[in-house]
């Protein structure tokens, strides 16, 4: 909701707080939440490595939207040295989930 601003005034920081919250009691949603704010700046400092470990912990969870962002890190060498295998293995599993995205970078890797 403080993401979005839905509700609430939109506040970056208080988004990270309450997904850092979650995120450490291994929430997966949470932890690539929290990946995405580092990865983009919002309401933290712009840290790719953090935001790699924080996608690669909701990933291996499961979630679709974490192995899309981790493909990507992994395909662009942000946060971790550029890899064209391990994007393929987290674009794969996100497309086994059906994640549209994970599909086309497929196709295009």
């Amino acid at each position: 909701m403080f993401y979005e601003g839905q509700g609430v005034d939109k506040d970056y920081d208080v988004a990270v707080a309450w997904y850092r919250k979650a995120a450490t009691l291994g929430n997966p949603a949470a932890q690539n939440n929290l990946g995405f704010m580092y990865a983009n700046g919002e309401g933290v400092e712009k840290d790719l490595a953090r935001a790699v470990a924080w996608y690669r912990k909701a990933a291996m969870q499961g979630n679709a939207n974490a192995q899309y962002n981790l493909g990507l890190k992994y395909r662009d060498g942000k946060g971790v040295e550029k890899d064209l295998a391990q994007a393929r293995i987290w674009f794969e599993k996100a497309a086994d989930q059906g994640d549209k995205d994970a599909k086309r970078a497929l196709e295009n890797l």
